[in-house]
């Protein structure tokens, strides 16, 4: 992991801080890169940097938004039925916009995770394949299970960064901490 994480208060914070630092991860994975890089497929994959933003962005929104937070689906129909386009840029799509619709998200999270009385409140699990039927979570596990989600795509964002244009990760957040907005 090239960043250290920030010292925490509690065990809200502590969740809050490591979503953070996984989330800045993987927008390091776009410093500098043009439209044309963010959209490439380098590897043996179909995962590109801006896909990986948009897809963690939905994850993130759809676990805490949604079922967390009992907000409605902005997509309810629409994004499993189109999945396969979760990891890729779509058509109008562009660095910027990925990444402040990931910011917004972001900013709807720490907004709900503070406002829960505590992590020990439970939430159904939705209908899918993977979960036992009528299966529940509690909120403690919801925020662990984003971060792992995201963490996994950070580390996905690396290969694909490095695959592109030879960046690693620390290299990045060097630039990063610098504010060298080009190639790293």
């Amino acid at each position: 992991m090239p960043e250290l994480v920030r010292e925490v208060t509690d065990e809200r914070d502590a969740l809050l801080a490591f979503l953070a630092a996984q989330r800045g991860g993987l927008r390091r994975a776009l410093l500098g890169v043009g439209e044309e890089q963010a959209a490439a497929r380098p590897t043996a994959g179909t995962l590109s940097l801006g896909g990986l933003v948009k897809h963690v962005a939905r994850t993130e929104q759809g676990w805490v938004s949604v079922i967390l937070a009992g907000r409605p689906d902005p997509d309810p129909e629409g994004w499993m039925a189109r999945w396969h386009e979760q990891f890729t840029m779509g058509p109008g799509e562009t660095v910027a916009g990925l990444l402040a619709r990931y910011a917004e998200v972001a900013r709807e999270t720490e907004e709900i995770v503070r406002a829960l009385p505590d992590l020990e409140g439970t939430v159904s699990l939705p209908q899918a394949p993977w979960f036992p039927p009528d299966g529940t979570r509690s909120a403690r596990w919801v925020l662990l299970h984003v971060i792992e989600e995201t963490a996994r795509h950070a580390g996905h964002a690396d290969i694909v960064r490095e695959s592109l244009d030879g960046a690693t990760a620390f290299a990045l957040l060097d630039a990063a901490r610098k504010g060298d907005n080009g190639n790293a």
